[in-house]
């Protein structure tokens, strides 16, 4: 069985969801929808699909049994709420919206249709994240006490992109947040967080920070600390340590080598590589989406479903709450 796909959307994750899809094992990429037809051709002639200029279009096509909406979050859920009253499953990139009514309507229609639903939480298909959470399970850290996870752009967005982001915790740290809840297994019961605007003034005047620390504890007891920053000079650092009683496993950076050179001048080793999410998280946009058609493929629910992308905005919002509130947050879920 092969799985059509439509992308919704043809902007910089249209393009890589796009060209994943043109060559996923099972998977036949049957055309691409944009509004604005000049903006999609190029892509289009590139992949060899024909553009559609409206998700009605792009539905009618007996050939799409799935689609992956690429397009502003502010229009996930009416083309959520298209797309499965069509009966077609549905890959959507995060977050699901930024207002937990919307996305309380959202998972309603996914839940009252049977739609299959896939959040695209890309970064627990990353090789290294994945690999320590097995480790985790396994029991290669004992009892897990403490999870600390690290996510430093490069530099910050472009201001017009803040504007529209949603705040930092639900444009950046919510990856963070899915992923800590992933890993522990559970989900929070208190959330404590900080921000500063260290970076770009222009953050600041948009009452948004740039710099932020976050603290989640866990019913086990686990704590979780999640540090972000808008700049890091020397690359784009991400990293993720999970420590518990009977040792510890960390995931690096990725170099252009691993080597630690050691030499009478001292201890040397290279900056991470001096790329952004597309780039670093390539194979984890390619994992994520041969877990989606394997899940249709196979008729069973997909990873990273609607409710994890609802639990993960219930908290990032906790955070925001605990940041301009300087109190610890209890989320609502």
């Amino acid at each position: 069985m092969t799985i059509g796909i439509s992308v919704f959307g043809s902007g910089r994750i249209g393009v890589i969801h796009a060209r994943n899809a043109a060559k996923a094992a099972g998977a036949r990429l049957v055309s691409i929808m944009n509004p604005d037809r000049a903006l999609a051709q190029p892509l289009a002639d590139e992949l060899g699909v024909p553009v559609v200029e409206s998700a009605e279009q792009a539905l009618s096509d007996p050939a799409v049994d799935a689609v992956i909406i690429c397009t502003p979050t502010s229009t996930h859920v009416e083309l959520i709420e298209q797309t499965a009253r069509a009966g077609r499953a549905v890959m959507c990139e995060k977050p699901l919206d930024l207002a937990i009514g919307r996305v309380d309507r959202a998972v309603a229609v996914l839940e009252e249709t049977g739609t299959p639903f896939m959040l695209s939480f890309n970064r627990r298909f990353d090789p290294g994240v994945a690999a320590l959470r097995a480790a985790v399970e396994a029991g290669e850290v004992g009892a897990l006490n403490m999870l600390s996870l690290t996510s430093r752009d490069p530099a910050p967005p472009p201001i017009d992109y803040v504007r529209q982001s949603g705040g930092y915790f639900a444009d950046s740290t919510i990856h963070d947040i899915d992923l800590a809840c992933w890993i522990t297994g559970e989900l929070p019961v208190e959330v404590h967080a900080t921000g500063s605007c260290l970076v770009d003034p222009a953050i600041g005047a948009e009452g948004d920070c740039d710099t932020a620390m976050t603290t989640l504890k866990m019913p086990s007891g686990v704590l979780v600390h999640i540090n972000n920053s808008r700049r890091a000079v020397y690359g784009f650092d991400q990293r993720i340590e999970a420590f518990g009683s009977g040792g510890m496993v960390q995931t690096a950076n990725q170099h252009n080598d691993n080597l630690l050179r050691t030499t009478a001048e001292g201890f040397a080793s290279q900056s991470p590589l001096k790329h952004f999410f597309l780039e670093r998280y390539e194979a984890s946009f390619a994992h994520a989406l041969d877990e989606f058609v394997s899940a249709l493929r196979e008729r069973r629910a997909p990873s990273a479903t609607q409710r994890d992308g609802r639990n993960a905005l219930v908290i990032a919002l906790a955070c925001e709450e605990s940041r301009t509130t300087g109190r610890v947050v209890r989320p609502r879920f």
